[in-house]
Order: structure tokens, then C-alpha cells, then sequence
């Protein structure tokens, strides 16, 4: 990479720094799960090194080290303004076991060693031909022997149509000299083309898909994604012959629902399995046409480990996973324990119909326990009970059930157990990484997020940002309830009755209970309270 493009990128960064958080989908327990599920052992989390790409401010990276405070996190970035905003951030919440460096991509060499997990998020795209191949050549030559890396990217055909999108944008709004102003005059070109385009136009058409997400993203989304110098997708066959180049295997897609067939229906199921012959690669190709794809998460291993990558789901892989997830009834109603049909709700808002009891208990007691997981004999068991059925005659009908829920994308698995409280404990307790966010202090800001124990961003209510730096697990409910009167009666805090704030003791006592109540609750489901 030249070094004028360097320094332009670099001032890019600096100027708007990346919108740095969670990303559930590269988070390191999700990466060995889904190894697992195709065919392969990964390494241990307890004391992984794990290497990010493109670290930005460690947003991704700091949650997973403050999970595993036994492992080795590393994380570079180009960007100093960015790496320095991780440092402070590390000396805050204290997580000693991640580091972050100033270094580009294009410097790694032999001595940093072996990875048993390496992360590159939202970096393949956006930057030159000669880092893009970096990436891959450092996958391959510092991936461990059974390691996995996580690579996500833009790609075609999805963004054939976004990038007449980015050249409208690049043409009004790049010759502008400051971000905020590159952004304001590109959003008028779109606005200008929206209302003169042709209602019948391919324009027409790609503004229609394009202006909810310009409309609705956050500015530092927008600048990176489609003004930034670089942005070059590619096809997801492509991608795999460069990774192949470079001595790895495509493994699977962060996101596996995406890579079943028989998700998109039996006139797409048939031909697709006839014409593309058992290639993996190939079918998933196809699928990105048919649903027009933009952005893949694809993970890579090295290329000795292909011939023991399955993409048949095996049953006993499966009883060795757990499972989370949540379900509803869609009207509202509880699950019945009959061989009544209820449409119901999913995670990833996805609708299924519950028919049978056994798979009414199963949803139950996933639910129930959401968002910890369960093991499948702990769940076999529990349904057993529930149904008043002996297990050998449950176990099979569970499994198949969490099989055809897992390819739905309908559950959520892990090979250890995940962290999080199945119920509120007499002295709740939060990670302190957590406890100690930034943006927790009602100062910092009108809303705040903080990473849950499944690596996911989550936001939080005034009254959740005031509770959780006091859940220390020394704390009990009443304590709460009376630091929180404290804050009440200085006026740093406000419980509202009748737009008024309430100053009588009893009925503060009594109201900031049930809040205190509540707000556990919200932040036990939240999964940002540990077992």
C-alpha cells in the first residue's frame, strides 16, 4: 500500500473514528461452537490468544478478554486515535489480558507468533488490493494448527446496486473537505435522485432498498461504508479461491442458517441440490443470487483440516452442544401442553408454529432459562418431567426438534455453558467490565450500551445505568433499593408520580422497590448478570 493511500485512510480513521462495539457473530465462543458443528475440534477459550485485524478501539475485542481473563487478546489497528481510545478505555474497566497496537495489517510477522483465533471485522473491503491479501496471508501463516479465523467483507451481487448508491454519494459529497460536509452534500444527491428518478428505473428501484438503511444508520456507518477510498466487494466463490490460495478452507458462514438449502424452500432445494453436485461452496454462490446478498461473515481454518469439515449435521455432535433461546406464543397466550397448533416468536424474529407437547416443553424450558443455555440432558430431562413422558421415549424428538430449530437459526448454541444467571440471586452480580463502562454515569450521555455475556450490544433504561455499577455481588436487594433512595433524596436521581417526584418515604421506599425489581429482571434477560 502506497504510503499517500496509508496516510489517507489513516486520516480517515482519526477523523471518524469506527463505530467500535460488540459483534456477536465474531465472538470467539460462537466461532468454537460452529466449529464444532461442522466436524472440527477448536482450541480451548480458557487461555486462547486471539488476534483482531482492525481492532478500532477494542470494542469487539475487550468484552471477550474481560470474559476470558485467562486468554491472550491482541488487537492492531492503523489508526492512532483509534488504539488510543482502547488504551484508556483498557486502563478503566481493567482488563489486563488484551493489548492494543498501533501497527498496519502489512507489518505482522514471524514474531507475533501463532493464534488460536483470529478476527477481521469490517477491514477486508475497505482497504487496498495489498492489505486484502494481507489479511489472508496472515490467517495463514499465524493461524494455529486447528485455529479458526473470522473474515467479514461486502459482496456481489447485493452491492452491485449499493455501489451506484457510493458513486452518487463519491461524486457530490467526496471533493468536500471535511467528513461532516462529505456526508451532508452526498445524503442531498440521494435525496435529489430519489425525488427525480424514474418510477419504473433500475435507480428507482436500488434508492427504494438503499434510502431505509442511508436514513436510518448511524454517520460513522455511513462515512466508512460508503465514502470512505476503498470499498471493493467481491463474490463469495471469489473470496473462497483467494483464501484457497493462501492455504485455508472455507469452514462455514457465521450466520449457518444461511447455508441450508431447504431454508429457502423445495423449489430452490431440488434444483440447487441436483446442479451443484454436494459442493458446499458452489450452493452457497447460487443462495447469494437468489437472495441478493451484500455482506458475508465467512470463517476459514487451514487447509489439512478439509477433509474433516461435515456439513451433515451429526446428531451426536449436536447432544453435546447447549442451547439458549427464547419463545412466545403470538398471541400472547401461554405454551399449552396439547397437541394444539400455536404460531410463535423466535429470537431473530422468527415465526414458527409449536404443534406437539414435547416441543411446547422444549420451548418452555428454553425459554424459561433464556438467555443461559442448557445442555441437552438437562433439557431432556426437565421435558421428560414436564410431559409425564419417560426420557427414552423423549430424547430422540428433542433432538431432532433443537436440529431443525438450530438450521431455522431459531436457537442458540455454545460448547460450554454460557455465563449468565437463570435467575436473579439474592446478591446480583455483573461483570467488571461491565460495572465500570463509560457510558454508564448518567452524564456520560442520554443512552448507553454495554456488551451482555453473549457478546451483544445492549442498551439500557436511566434506572439499569444507575443499578448495574452497584452490582458487585455484595450488594442485597433492599441495599439497592436504599442506595438508590440516597440518590433519589440528593436529586440525582427522580422517581415520577403524577409528573411530580415523589418525596413522601413510604412511597419512595415502596416504588423504587418495584423498580429495583424490574430493572433486575430486565438485566438478568439482558444476560448482563452473572451465575
Amino acid at each position: 500500500m502506497s504510503d499517500a493511500l496509508t496516510s489517507t485512510i489513516t486520516s480517515y480513521y482519526d477523523s471518524v473514528p469506527y463505530d467500535s462495539h460488540p459483534f456477536p457473530q465474531s465472538s470467539i465462543e460462537h466461532l468454537e461452537a460452529l466449529a464444532w458443528l461442522f466436524g472440527l475440534e477448536a482450541p480451548a477459550l480458557a487461555r486462547a490468544r486471539v488476534l483482531e485485524l482492525g481492532c478500532a478501539s477494542g470494542g469487539n475485542l475487550i468484552p471477550m478478554g474481560a470474559r476470558h481473563p485467562q486468554a491472550k487478546l491482541l488487537g492492531v489497528d492503523l489508526s492512532p486515535v483509534q488504539i488510543r481510545q482502547g488504551q484508556q478505555l483498557l486502563a478503566q474497566v481493567r482488563v489486563p489480558n488484551v493489548e492494543l497496537r498501533t501497527l498496519s495489517i502489512t507489518d505482522i510477522d514471524e514474531h507475533f507468533g501463532e493464534f488460536d483465533y483470529i478476527i477481521c471485522h469490517g477491514v477486508y473491503s475497505w482497504v487496498p488490493e495489498a492489505v486484502q491479501e494481507a489479511i489472508l496471508r496472515v490467517c495463514s501463516r499465524h493461524l494455529a494448527a486447528n485455529g479458526v479465523a473470522y473474515i467479514s467483507y461486502n459482496v456481489y451481487p447485493g452491492w452491485k446496486a449499493r455501489e451506484i448508491v457510493r458513486d452518487a454519494m463519491i461524486l457530490r459529497g467526496g471533493p468536500r473537505d471535511t467528513p461532516e460536509e462529505k456526508l451532508s452534500y452526498a445524503r442531498g444527491m440521494l435525496e435529489f435522485l430519489e425525488g427525480s428518478a424514474r418510477p419504473d428505473s433500475v435507480l428507482k428501484k436500488t434508492l427504494e432498498e438503499a434510502m431505509p438503511i442511508v436514513r436510518g444508520s448511524h454517520d460513522s456507518y455511513l462515512l466508512h461504508e460508503f465514502l470512505e477510498p476503498c470499498n471493493a466487494p467481491c463474490y463469495f466463490k471469489e473470496f473462497v479461491g483467494r483464501a484457497d490460495a493462501q492455504g485455508l478452507s472455507y469452514l462455514c458462514d457465521a450466520e449457518p442458517s444461511t447455508m441450508f438449502v431447504q431454508n429457502y424452500g423445495d423449489k430452490v432445494r431440488e434444483p440447487l441440490l441436483r446442479e451443484c453436485g454436494g459442493s458446499q461452496i458452489l450452493m452457497e454462490q447460487y443462495l447469494d443470487f437468489l437472495v441478493n446478498r451484500t455482506f458475508r461473515q465467512t470463517l476459514l481454518v487451514k487447509q489439512a483440516r478439509n477433509g474433516e469439515i461435515r456439513y451433515r449435521l451429526d446428531r451426536e455432535r449436536l447432544r453435546k452442544l447447549h442451547y439458549a433461546g427464547a419463545f412466545s406464543a403470538a398471541d400472547g397466550a401461554p405454551l399449552t401442553l396439547d397437541a394444539r397448533e400455536q404460531p410463535s416468536n423466535a429470537i431473530r424474529n422468527l415465526k414458527i408454529t409449536l404443534r406437539l407437547p414435547v416441543h411446547k416443553a422444549v420451548a418452555q424450558v428454553l425459554d424459561e432459562r433464556y438467555p443461559a443455555t442448557v445442555p441437552v440432558d438437562v433439557l431432556v430431562e426437565a421435558v421428560s418431567a414436564r410431559i409425564g413422558e419417560p426420557r427414552a421415549a423423549v430424547e430422540a424428538a428433542v433432538v431432532s426438534m433443537l436440529e431443525e430449530l438450530l438450521i431455522l437459526g431459531a436457537v442458540r448454541i455454545r460448547r460450554t455453558p454460557v455465563v449468565t444467571a437463570a435467575a436473579v440471586a439474592a446478591t446480583p452480580q455483573a461483570l467488571m467490565s461491565v460495572r465500570q463502562s463509560p457510558g454508564l454515569p448518567l452524564a456520560a450521555g442520554q443512552s448507553a450500551s454495554v456488551c451482555n455475556q453473549w457478546h451483544e450490544p445492549v442498551g439500557l433504561s436511566l434506572l439499569e445505568r444507575c443499578v448495574l455499577p452497584l452490582l458487585d455481588g455484595a450488594h442485597t436487594h433492599e441495599q439497592l433499593v436504599e442506595l438508590l433512595k440516597t440518590e433519589a433524596r440528593a436529586d440525582r436521581l427522580r422517581f415520577i408520580k403524577d409528573d411530580k417526584p415523589i418525596t413522601d418515604e413510604t412511597e419512595l421506599h415502596e416504588l423504587t422497590r418495584q423498580q429495583v425489581a424490574l430493572a433486575l429482571q430486565d438485566l438478568r434477560r439482558k444476560a448482563l448478570l452473572i451465575a
